[in-house]
C-alpha cells in the first residue's frame, strides 16, 4: 500500500508500527449541526481507506471523537463555542443538542455506507486524560498560564509548522473567521489547552482543574482520545485538508510535547467538496444534506458514487447535474449485475489478473476510480456469471455501493420515464418520416447505455 503523506509531503510506502495491525484516527464531527455533504465525503474517503486495510489483511483499530465541547467558531480561541452556538439556536441544552446531531450523523453513516468506527468517545468523557496531559506540558515547559486560561508555547519547538511547511510570519492566528488579538498569547500562534470562566462565563459545560473551572481547547480533546485509546503510537491520522492546519498541526506540536517522541507516522488528508460558488459550509449558500438530496429524489449511495469517482485528495465540485451522472451511471451499473446469473463454478484461476488489477488500484493512493474501472472491466469480461459474482461481492466490500443488494425496483422510476418518453418521440418521427431526428433521439439513448430495439410487438429497450 502506498499512501500520499501529508507530513512528507510525497506517497509513501505504508509500513505499520506492528506488522498485520494498524491504529487509525480520525476527527470527528462537531455535533452541533447537521452534517453536510462536504463533511461526509471526508468520512466516505476515510472509509474506504479503512475497508481497503481490511481487505489487504490488516487488523484495524479506528478511533474518532465526538466534540461536544470546546470547538469554538474562530480557530483563533474566539468565538463562542460551536455547542452553545447550537444550544441558543434551537432553545436546548448542550447535551440535548449534541445527542441529537450524534445520532443525526450516525444516520447519514448508515444510509452512505459509512462503518461506524472501533470506539468512538465524546470529548466530555476524556476530561481527566486532557488535565493529565495539560498538567505535564506545564510541567516540562511546553506551556504557560495567562489570564486564567492554560496556552500551549510554540515557541518552544524548532518544527512547529512541519505539517505545513509555513513559517510564522506568513500565517495568521485563524484560518477562517476573523480573529481577534488575544493579550494573553505570547506568540500568535498559541493555542488554548485549557478555557477558565475569566474568559467564557456563559459556558455551559465546565470541569473542575487544577487551573479553574472550565472546559478543554479543542485540539487537545483529538490527541487525548487518541492517545488514551491507541497508545503512544499512532499509524494513520485522517481529516479534511482544512484540519491541517491549525488543528493537526497543534496535535502534532501538543502530543510530542508530551510523549517526548514521534506520535503519527502518516497524516492523511481528504480534499474539499466545492459547490460552483466555492468552498461548502453550513453559512454558504442552500445547505446541502443528505436528507436534502433524499428529499430531491436521490438515494444517498449516487452520492457516496459520485464520490468514489474522483480521488480523494482532488477537490470535486458538486452540482446535481454531476449527482445525476452519478445516478444513471450507477443505476446502469446495476442493471448490469442484475442480469448475472448465480450459477455454474467460481473460476479462481481466471478471476486472479481482475483481482490484482483492483487491489493494485487502491493501493496506489487509494485510486477509487481505477477500482470502478475494474469493476466495468469484468463485467465486460469472458468470464462466467458465477466468478463475475464473486468479484463483484469482493470488491464491494471496499467500495461500499451496495452492487448485489436485490432492488425491488431495479430501473429507477425517473429513467424508465425518460427512456419511455423518448421512444415515443422516436417513433412520432418516424411516423412524420423525420428518419434525422429518430436516428439521433436513438444515438442519445446509445450514449446513455440504452440500446433500443423495434419489434413485431413495438418498440424496447435494455440498458448494457
Amino acid at each position: 500500500m502506498k499512501i500520499y503523506n501529508t507530513l512528507t509531503k510525497q506517497i509513501e510506502e505504508f509500513i505499520p508500527n506492528e506488522e498485520g495491525k494498524v491504529s487509525m484516527y480520525t476527527c470527528g464531527p462537531t455535533v452541533y449541526h447537521f452534517a453536510h455533504i462536504g463533511n461526509l465525503r471526508t468520512y466516505i474517503f476515510e472509509d474506504v481507506l479503512e475497508r481497503t486495510l481490511n481487505y489487504l489483511g490488516y487488523e484495524v483499530t479506528r478511533v474518532m471523537n465526538i466534540t461536544d465541547v470546546g470547538h469554538l467558531s474562530s480557530d483563533s480561541d474566539t468565538g463562542e463555542d460551536k455547542m452553545l452556538k447550537g444550544a441558543k439556536r434551537e432553545k436546548k441544552t448542550v447535551l440535548e443538542i449534541a445527542d441529537f446531531y450524534t445520532e443525526a450523523f450516525k444516520k447519514d453513516c448508515v444510509k452512505l455506507n459509512i462503518n461506524w468506527p472501533n470506539i468512538v468517545s465524546k470529548a466530555t468523557d476524556n476530561i481527566d486524560y486532557y488535565i493529565k496531559i495539560i498538567s505535564k506540558l506545564l510541567s516540562n515547559g511546553k506551556a504557560y498560564i495567562a489570564g486564567g486560561n492554560v496556552y500551549f508555547d510554540t515557541s518552544t519547538l524548532e518544527d512547529y509548522y512541519k505539517l505545513t511547511n509555513h513559517k510564522e510570519d506568513e500565517l495568521v492566528v485563524g484560518v477562517r473567521d476573523g480573529v481577534e488579538h488575544d493579550n494573553n498569547k505570547r506568540n500568535q500562534a498559541d493555542f488554548v489547552l485549557w478555557f477558565t470562566k475569566s474568559k467564557f462565563d456563559d459556558q455551559e459545560l465546565k470541569w473542575d482543574s487544577p487551573w479553574g473551572y472550565g472546559y478543554p481547547g479543542w485540539h487537545i480533546e483529538c490527541s487525548g482520545i487518541s492517545m488514551r485509546y491507541l497508545g503512544e503510537y499512532l499509524d494513520i491520522h485522517c481529516g479534511g485538508v482544512d484540519n491541517i492546519f491549525p488543528h493537526h498541526t497543534n496535535e502534532i506540536a501538543q502530543s510530542e510535547s508530551f510523549l517526548g517522541h514521534k506520535w503519527c507516522n502518516y497524516w492523511v488528508h481528504g480534499e474539499h467538496l466545492n459547490d460552483q460558488s466555492g468552498k461548502m459550509s453550513k453559512s454558504n449558500g442552500e445547505f446541502l444534506t443528505i436528507s436534502l438530496l433524499e428529499s430531491k429524489g436521490y438515494n444517498p449511495i449516487w452520492y457516496r458514487f459520485m464520490c468514489l469517482g474522483s480521488h480523494y485528495r482532488k477537490v470535486l465540485v458538486f452540482s446535481y447535474d454531476a449527482l445525476e451522472n452519478a445516478k444513471q451511471a450507477y443505476i446502469k451499473l446495476k442493471n448490469k449485475i442484475s442480469n448475472l446469473k448465480d450459477n455454474g463454478e467460481v473460476d479462481l484461476e481466471k478471476l486472479e489478473v481482475y483481482s490484482i488489477e483492483f487491489k493494485e488500484a487502491l493501493e496506489s493512493d487509494l485510486n477509487t476510480s481505477g477500482a470502478i474501472t475494474t469493476l466495468h472491466n469484468v463485467l465486460k469480461s469472458d468470464l462466467n456469471d458465477a466468478s463475475k459474482i464473486y468479484l463483484i461481492n469482493e470488491f464491494d466490500k471496499v467500495l461500499g455501493l451496495n452492487l448485489l443488494e436485490n432492488d425491488n425496483n431495479k430501473l429507477d422510476s425517473g429513467l424508465e420515464q425518460y427512456i419511455n418518453d423518448k421512444i415515443i418521440e422516436r417513433n412520432l418521427a418516424k411516423q412524420n418520416r423525420d428518419y434525422l431526428l429518430a436516428d439521433a433521439i436513438r444515438d442519445e439513448l446509445k450514449e446513455k447505455g440504452i440500446i433500443i430495439k423495434d419489434t413485431r410487438e413495438g418498440t424496447t429497450f435494455e440498458i448494457i
